[in-house]
């Protein structure tokens, strides 16, 4: 039997469903399953936490956030139909579209409030947190049901952008508790159990239509090879986050299809620079220029994808193109080494399950780092509680990140305030000041040239090393319609709300 074929077979009894019939309409018939990994007690219906990227899905499902990024990262109108600064970028005046909550209330400008006034609470863990923090909420007022003024602390003519963030959901006025969250998108709450499957039924009075299926099923499955093994065997319509390896396998199958969304995904090594041994510049320069990106590009990736040259967001609007490439140099590599006296260093590469690029990059990784005198070796941490350790405890890991438009990323990764996506201990007051010029100023041209220079200061001395820009790719079933090709992160991303199965 071959190892497709056992998949299909096994997956009728690991993963318990029913086969979908996936050349009709849902329309009264079989949910439209979709498979994800799962994060078992990690996973979270609270729309502004999401840790994963199922809970992300769900809540896009359930929720709207006021904008939405397009796939070129600037802002689009969702629940907000229209917005504007005043002259000093200070002060926002937003102007809701006509809605209603899955219970029958009405959107208003106080719910907006009341959301962002959470995000940007600390008990809150929010991950959209430090794009919200600098909201004056006491001057920040409802004008009318329909309209809200916010006021920050500071300019920032980008502010936006933040409203579209992963984590910037509105939930309806005093909202805490979520086991059966109600929010205005596109799918109402059914079920959910914690481990298991969670289902959705169409929202008809949602505002931009109702969606064609008239139930979402959201299906865990954390093996890659086995979310691969159901779609072909029609168990479920789509399949998120594919190796480049699914990837080949899917083109030239008529029974699915694979959706690519080219450079969109980065994949990091993490150097923590605060504490040793990479509080060393010449350490973290060895491991900069002792890894070939190349190799890992073809060999890991399989060609889907560009190596990197420690930048995040290839393509993305702030992007410097210009930048000179990181090329592989083993003799001064070695000479780092020597020169640190870290000949025969041992290191620990923490990695884990929650990427599926991870295993195969850990493992090149140390043996291209052996070949200048580094001793590596891969340490698997369990997948639920990952990002939280190498955040805290973690010295030399992997990371993988969707996209993000620039600003926020230098927002969350780089600015002081900003700890939630701070894996590396990097701080520089200058990128501090750089950064509030340019959300500060209406000049393109000056706000160009200070993320230019923050994303120079971040590409010599952070510790993130940006080894790929690598496709992002989905599988969808052959008779399934109304589904992206998608950056991560940006509105058409998992969004299911015009996916139609026939």
């Amino acid at each position: 039997m071959s190892r497709r074929a056992l998949l299909a077979g096994a997956l009728g009894t690991a993963v318990a469903l029913p086969l979908a019939a996936c050349g009709g309409s849902t329309g009264g018939g079989e949910p439209l399953r979709v498979a994800f990994p799962a994060g078992g007690s990690r996973e979270s219906l609270d729309p502004h936490v999401l840790p994963l990227y199922v809970d992300q899905a769900r809540a896009k499902a359930c929720f709207d956030t006021l904008t939405g990024w397009s796939q070129e990262m600037t802002a689009q109108p969702r629940l907000a139909q229209s917005w504007e600064p005043d002259a000093t970028g200070r002060r926002w005046r937003v102007r809701l579209r006509s809605t209603r909550f899955h219970d029958g209330r009405p959107l208003t400008a106080a719910d907006v409030l009341y959301s962002f006034r959470r995000i940007a609470d600390p008990a809150t863990t929010g991950i959209a947190a430090a794009l919200f923090t600098g909201l004056d909420f006491t001057a920040s007022r409802a004008v009318s049901d329909t309209e809200l003024e916010l006021v920050l602390g500071a300019p920032n003519f980008l502010f936006p952008l933040s409203w579209a963030a992963p984590g910037a959901e509105i939930v309806p006025h005093g909202t805490t508790d979520f086991s059966r969250p109600v929010g205005t998108g596109a799918f109402r709450f059914v079920s959910f159990t914690p481990g298991g499957p969670a289902r959705y039924a169409a929202n008809e009075g949602h505002w931009a239509g109702a969606p064609p299926s008239s139930e979402l099923e959201f299906v865990p499955i954390d093996d890659e090879d086995a979310r691969l093994g159901a779609l072909l065997s029609g168990q479920v319509a789509y399949a998120h986050d594919l190796t480049a390896a699914s990837a080949a396998r899917l083109e030239g199958d008529g029974r699915a299809r694979v959706l690519s969304a080219p450079t969109s995904a980065n994949q990091f090594l993490a150097l923590k620079v605060d504490r040793p041994p990479f509080s060393d510049p010449r350490l973290r320069e060895a491991v900069r220029y002792g890894i070939d990106r190349e190799a890992l590009v073809r060999v890991v990736l399989l060609g889907r994808g560009q190596p990197g040259n420690d930048l995040f967001g290839r393509g993305l609007q702030y992007y410097p193109s210009s930048a000179p490439p990181v090329v592989r140099d083993i003799e001064r590599a070695r000479t780092l080494v020597r020169e640190a006296g870290a000949g025969g260093l041992a290191l620990e590469l923490q990695t884990s399950g929650a990427d599926p690029v991870f295993d195969a990059a850990s493992s090149l990784v140390a043996e291209q780092l052996g070949e200048v005198g580094l001793r590596v070796t891969p340490r698997v941490l369990p997948s639920e509680a990952y990002f939280r350790q190498i955040r805290q405890r973690g010295v030399f890991s992997q990371l993988s990140n969707g996209a993000l438009p620039i600003p926020d990323y230098i927002g969350r990764r780089s600015v002081t305030t900003a700890t939630s996506y701070d894996f590396t201990g990097y701080r520089n007051p200058e990128i501090d000041r750089l950064y509030a010029d340019a959300v500060g100023t209406r000049d393109e041209t000056a706000r160009t040239a200070a993320l230019t220079r923050i994303q120079e200061l971040l590409r010599d001395d952070s510790g993130g090393l940006v080894w790929a820009s690598r496709d992002w790719n989905v599988g969808i079933a052959a008779g399934l319609g109304g589904v992206e090709s998608a950056r991560p992160n940006t509105s058409a991303w998992a969004r299911f709300d015009t996916a139609r199965l026939g």
